[in-house]
């Protein structure tokens, strides 16, 4: 049961969360039938009629217009990518950072937002690396800029403990002390309620494939429409703002789209593109913030058990610094993820322990059976210290 929508409803949309116990959406999320349903209508169509392109490509820009909706800014500013790690890249390049600027970002945070960062020191941009606690908002930061800081970076929410930062009031000092921000959401977007104007960020980026429900291979973009001076590292004739009806190419007619189209590179992920239409209608309807305090109250209950057990977790466990769905609790992964396969149930194993990560079809018998599992395992003599 849950207080905020009918779960058993919304299991039965995902089979694989009958066959085990499906504890790992922050790994990759499974299949919805409403997903599978829009995919194989694109795989019909091309079968059957090789491919209806200006139908496909309306439907392009009905879901751009739904992901808009979904983080509450225009269609404009949405951009295709294929992943979180292109979408970082994207933003990193994008900076007109020079030699002798600096980034803040946290130490630890995911490596493909690093990674994309740390390239641009062969420009000599430096990177400056922060702590990671258990809070990090605007005082975390601001005791570190100083006049060769250009711009900030770091995740929403972390995908090793489940650390939701204060990206609002890091937004806000961003906009006071007019520094670029770049947000990665991976983690959060399709739990955790997004308002990207509230963020005042001036990228934010994601993939699909954990808390959108969509197969790998698909990523967003959103970039501040206002910040006119952000230009792609790269050109292609979709990027363009008048894109030459002959297809040839003109030196004399270079400028980029004036939309967030400047930053895509021509033929998307069409599939997934259709399936991400049809994951953001299930989210919508549920809701966000239902799906949100769902998870929640999961992680209520699971930290419940573990204290019971005298299992630590690893990372924050108030509710304000968590977040609702990623929880790593202190269990060797080497010695008790096999057994939890063993058993039917699926988690990742994360530097510290195992991860649990809660998705919208989870319930409380799902935690419990978990829970079941280590109780029955400590019980043992070898295991007691583990």
């Amino acid at each position: 049961m849950s207080r905020h929508y009918d779960v058993e409803a919304v299991r039965k949309e995902f089979p694989a969360a009958e066959r085990m116990v499906y504890l790992d959406s922050g790994f990759q999320a499974p299949l919805a039938r409403p997903v599978v349903a829009a995919i194989e209508t694109f795989l019909r169509e091309g079968l059957e009629s090789a491919g209806p392109k200006s139908v496909w490509l309306d439907r392009v820009e009905q879901t751009r217009a739904k992901v808009a909706r979904f983080l509450g800014v225009s269609a404009d500013e949405i951009a295709f990518t294929k992943n979180t790690s292109e979408s970082m890249n994207i933003a990193a390049n994008a900076l007109p950072l020079r030699a002798g600027d600096s980034v803040l970002m946290i130490h630890g945070d995911h490596p493909n937002n690093t990674y994309a960062f740390l390239n641009l020191k062969k420009k000599g941009v430096r990177i400056d690396f922060l702590p990671m606690t258990d809070v990090v908002n605007a005082e975390t930061f601001l005791p570190y800029i100083d006049g060769t800081t250009r711009a900030i970076s770091l995740s929403h929410v972390t995908f090793h403990a489940g650390h939701r930062f204060d990206i609002e009031s890091i937004g806000a000092l961003c906009a006071d002390k007019k520094l670029y921000f770049v947000v990665d959401v991976m983690q959060a977007i399709g739990v955790v309620p997004i308002d990207v104007r509230a963020i005042q960020a001036t990228f934010v980026g994601c993939g699909s494939h954990k808390g959108l429900l969509v197969p790998q291979g698909l990523g967003l973009l959103y970039w501040d429409q206002t910040l006119k001076e952000l230009e792609p590292a790269y050109l292609a004739a979709a990027s363009l703002a008048e894109i030459p009806d002959d297809l040839i190419a003109r030196p004399d007619r270079l400028a980029s789209s004036p939309t967030a189209r400047r930053f895509e590179l021509g033929n998307f992920n069409l599939p997934a593109i259709h399936a991400l239409g049809a994951s953001l209608d299930m989210i919508e309807q549920i809701g966000v913030k239902n799906i949100q305090n769902h998870c929640f109250d999961l992680g209520d209950h699971l930290l419940a058990q573990l204290d019971d057990l005298g299992v630590s977790l690893i990372g924050p466990r108030q509710r304000q610094h968590r977040s609702p769905h990623i929880y790593v609790v202190g269990l060797p992964a080497t010695e008790w993820l096999s057994y939890f396969e063993e058993h039917g149930v699926r988690v990742s194993p994360e530097r510290d322990g195992i991860r649990i990560s809660f998705g919208m079809f989870n319930t409380i018998d799902d935690v419990d059976r978990l829970v079941h599992l280590i109780r029955g395992r400590l019980s043992k003599k070898s295991f007691k210290a583990a």
